[in-house]
């Protein structure tokens, strides 16, 4: 492992671990056996948001902060993230008595800066991107002489995610893939060089947000193309590593994309089969998992789950719209005659198929019927799919043709 770049190696990670041990939290490596069994494959889910900030980015924070001499701790360190680095050095600083600024771009969601306040750290908001974000964490650094600690292009930060490489390995030791998803490549770097170190075969396969394909690009020598509103905040990153893509370049096997829909299905899926909450970027290796299960069918595979930190209406809107993607919520336009006791009617239609009602709209002055009709929107909850087609069935049989509005996807995988 002597020709990594940066020079990070296996004994550095090992390093790491001993350096982090009782600072950082062991997190589990749990078999998602439902997963498994809708996947076709053996899955297990290395549980980074359990982590105290919620993500990975507590290793290499603290590892980073620890490193630092004492007069560099005296001065105090700035970061710029949009908010699970934040966190992480936030969090680590303030245990470690280190004065910290954290600059986060505008759009960080709001549960990830109050959590950086909470910890004690000094929030500058400023940026529509990570890079003006950058830019503005290194000015300050000079004009105050502040140590600037990199999100993922520092060989202290990625020995220290690599010690969660360590971890699956000791509680995994026969994996066939490990799937990690990939912004800057902090992680993912230091994962791949302990795992490629103690077992070569196994396949490392990162992955981005389709709308952030920035390493794949930069691997293949491409313009990057970045940008857009992704549910995986965290990876959102235009700008590799240098250090990092190098790294990814020599020991990763494969880079994959997932696009929206496959990140909402994975957030949603791990919800609702494992219980667990995670955030888009958290849950990108799922969700190509999801996008692919013939790859990995028959296979045993870990997914590391990096991050947790999901704001709560944002998680709140991607569960209900996995409920209409599976068929379960359904919104549906029904023409009735407009005369008393026809929505009486309508309503024990609907009862005898076990649908439950949860909304009525009636549509009277501005729907495009006759006079002396009127449509009425009706949001149900159903058991799925083939329920929805029932009720469709039942309420035409009845006189009151209906049409969805608002159902699920056409992909059965989602």
């Amino acid at each position: 492992m002597s020709g990594v770049p940066g020079g990070v190696t296996l004994e550095t990670v090992r390093a790491a671990a001993a350096a982090l041990e009782g600072r950082i939290v062991r997190t589990p490596l749990v078999p998602a056996f439902r997963l498994s069994r809708q996947l076709g494959c053996e899955l297990f889910l290395k549980c980074e948001n359990f982590q105290v900030t919620g993500s990975f980015k507590d290793r290499g924070a603290c590892n980073k902060l620890m490193s630092l001499t004492p007069e560099q701790a005296r001065r105090g360190v700035i970061a710029m993230s949009a908010g699970n680095h934040a966190q992480g050095v936030a969090y680590h600083a303030q245990r470690l008595g280190i004065p910290a600024t954290i600059v986060m771009p505008a759009f960080a969601p709001f549960t990830k800066v109050q959590r950086t306040r909470a910890y004690g750290a000094r929030v500058v908001l400023i940026g529509e991107t990570l890079d003006v974000s950058a830019e503005k964490a290194r000015e300050i650094a000079e004009a105050e002489g502040l140590v600037f600690v990199h999100p993922y292009d520092d060989p202290a930060i990625i020995a220290g995610q690599g010690t969660a490489g360590l971890e699956i390995l000791e509680d995994a030791a026969d994996l066939d893939a490990l799937v990690v998803p990939i912004g800057g490549g902090g992680l993912i770097s230091g994962i791949a060089i302990a795992v490629k170190a103690l077992q070569p075969s196994l396949e490392v396969i990162g992955v981005e947000a389709a709308l952030f394909p920035s390493m794949l690009q930069a691997l293949r020598g491409e313009p990057i193309e970045a940008g857009g509103a992704t549910l995986a905040d965290g990876i959102a990153v235009k700008t590799p590593g240098a250090l990092t893509r190098e790294i990814v370049r020599a020991l990763v096997d494969d880079l994959r994309l997932v696009d929206e829909t496959a990140l909402e299905t994975a957030v949603h899926r791990l919800a609702e089969e494992q219980k667990m909450v995670a955030e888009g970027a958290g849950a990108a290796g799922l969700a190509a998992v999801i996008a692919e299960p013939e790859r990995y069918a028959g296979k045993k595979v870990g997914v590391v789950i990096c991050g947790g930190n999901i704001d709560m209406r944002l998680l709140s809107g991607v569960l209900i719209r996995g409920l209409v993607r599976d068929g379960r919520l359904v919104r549906l336009r029904i023409t009735i005659v407009d005369q008393p006791g026809q929505l009486a009617r309508l309503s024990q239609v609907i009862g005898g198929t076990g649908a439950n009602i949860i909304e009525v709209d009636h549509q009277r002055l501005f729907a495009d019927v006759p006079a002396k009709r009127a449509d009425i929107d009706v949001t149900l909850e159903s058991r799925d799919a083939e329920h929805v087609e029932e009720i469709v069935a039942a309420l035409d049989q009845a006189g009151f043709p209906a049409r969805v509005l608002a159902s699920r996807s056409a992909d059965p995988r989602s």
